[in-house]
């Protein structure tokens, strides 16, 4: 299955992150985590931006449902890595804002009889104007499988 890299890629994403992270990481809020600047390190390896731009992107347009503190919208993926997801959408969620969102993959996209929801926690990192859209950059901190 041409797609099915998507899983496979989340997955690599989630092993890797479970090797960098300390422990106490996971007790942290991710709202707190929202306005956080890269450190000089950070700059100076490359690792915030444009890391996040390195993972392979997969264009599929799901429909998702955002919530953030500024209320719950509804949105359209543009394209899908395992770093993050880029929405197409009517409002505008400032960068460094914690959002929460769902995704339903359909089970043939997937290499699976059901469809899989995928429950993410990430935050803002880019915003755009678009064609009268709002195209909304989220990298995924944390994301959880469920088959439906």
């Amino acid at each position: 299955m041409p797609d099915s890299g998507v899983y496979a890629a989340l997955e690599l994403r989630k092993a890797r992150s479970r090797r960098k992270r300390a422990p106490e990481r996971f007790s942290q809020d991710v709202s707190a985590d929202a306005s956080k600047e890269p450190t000089n390190h950070e700059q100076a390896e490359g690792t915030h931006y444009e890391e996040m731009q390195s993972a392979p992107r997969f264009p599929l347009h799901l429909p998702v449902s955002v919530k953030a503190q500024s209320g719950a919208y509804s949105a359209e993926t543009q394209n899908i890595s395992a770093n993050g997801v880029l929405f197409a959408m009517d409002n505008d969620v400032p960068v460094g804002s914690a959002v929460d969102f769902t995704i339903l993959l359909p089970g043939d996209v997937v290499g699976s009889m059901k469809n899989v929801q995928i429950d993410c926690r990430g935050r803002v990192v880019r915003s755009f104007e678009d064609r009268g859209r709002r195209g909304v950059g989220v990298v995924i901190d944390e994301y959880r499988f469920e088959r439906c």
